[in-house]
């Protein structure tokens, strides 16, 4: 008991760190947008910088183990598309179309769809602190995300193409806590998983670029960030090791010592962690109505939490 105890707390503040260094994507990719940069070149860069700084790293958990990886490729390939692309892509295009805010709401109902394939797929069937769960931190986030101040503006917009693309980024996000919980004996380490994952992902955006599928557009005009003027490969360098790099390996960590269900709910503290992030290096103050909501975020994962048994059992960390 004690030692389930300690992996669930250890992972739940992995979870954090996963959920903490997600949300200092932001303001970085803010002060690049700003110099001309375009969203594509942006996430291309974060990606394939992740991969790269992974590559050794993969390469020596994989040392003596290359087996699980000819095993596993076709998991790496639909991690990769899934779990790493398919959010970001999505998201990209919804917000082209939709208010950030609702596309950000869309993109977290990933969550719903989590506890749906618990139902669907491995009869595990929502009890009400799961349920309470849900409506507590969907309705914080959307507090967080001031919907109901931009309701009453008429500044929110919707389409339905806008619409289709955000639910796609809600079967990415589902996809990526789901694929991360999977752990058994011949389960990729978490490290091999990320990197390889990346790596699928960059190869997939870079071809979506040369098609001119995907925009890109690159400069190197100094970024101004916390009232700092830096060179733009700082804000790079932060996307690829500590908004990616680092967040793909401890969510991974965290869904496999806590399970899909409550990672995902804990990572909606990404949203909380932007909102932290933005009022430090962008001076956005958050209102009384954004802390409100993080309270109800938190106590959806509390609620969650306490029905959980202590830590997954091996093999079965995706529930």
């Amino acid at each position: 008991m004690g030692r389930g105890r300690g992996l669930a707390g250890g992972g739940l503040l992995v979870a954090l760190v996963s959920a903490a260094t997600f949300g200092t994507s932001g303001p970085f990719a803010k002060s690049l947008l700003e110099t001309g940069w375009t969203p594509g070149s942006t996430v291309f860069l974060r990606i394939a910088g992740a991969a790269l700084l992974l590559l050794v790293p993969t390469v020596r958990a994989l040392s003596g183990r290359w087996h699980l990886l000819r095993g596993s490729w076709r998991q790496v390939l639909v991690y990769g598309a899934m779990a790493v692309a398919l959010p970001q892509l999505a998201f990209f295009y919804a917000v082209d179309t939709l208010s950030v805010g609702v596309a950000l709401l869309l993109e977290y109902l990933g969550l719903v769809l989590v506890v749906a394939w618990q139902a669907l797929v491995r009869r595990r069937w929502p009890a009400l602190p799961t349920l309470a769960g849900v409506v507590l931190a969907v309705g914080g986030l959307t507090l967080v995300l001031d919907l109901p101040s931009l309701l009453r503006g008429g500044e929110v917009q919707i389409s339905g193409i806008g619409v289709a693309w955000g639910l796609l980024a809600a079967l990415g996000l589902a996809s990526y806590f789901v694929m991360s919980g999977v752990s058994h004996d011949d389960a990729l380490p978490p490290l091999a998983l990320a990197g390889s994952g990346l790596v699928v992902a960059s190869v997939g955006f870079g071809v979506l670029g040369l098609l001119g599928v995907l925009p890109m557009t690159f400069r190197t005009d100094d970024v101004e960030l916390a009232g700092a003027v830096l060179p733009w490969w700082v804000p790079v360098l932060e996307l690829g090791a500590v908004a990616a790099a680092t967040a793909y390996v401890t969510g991974i960590v965290a869904a496999r010592l806590l399970g899909a269900k409550v990672a995902s709910f804990v990572g909606l503290s990404e949203v909380l962690f932007a909102v932290l992030f933005a009022w430090l290096l962008l001076g956005q103050l958050p209102g009384l109505v954004q802390l409100a909501g993080g309270l109800l975020i938190l106590a959806g994962v509390v609620v969650v939490r306490l029905e959980e048994p202590d830590a997954p059992a091996a093999g079965v960390a995706a529930g």
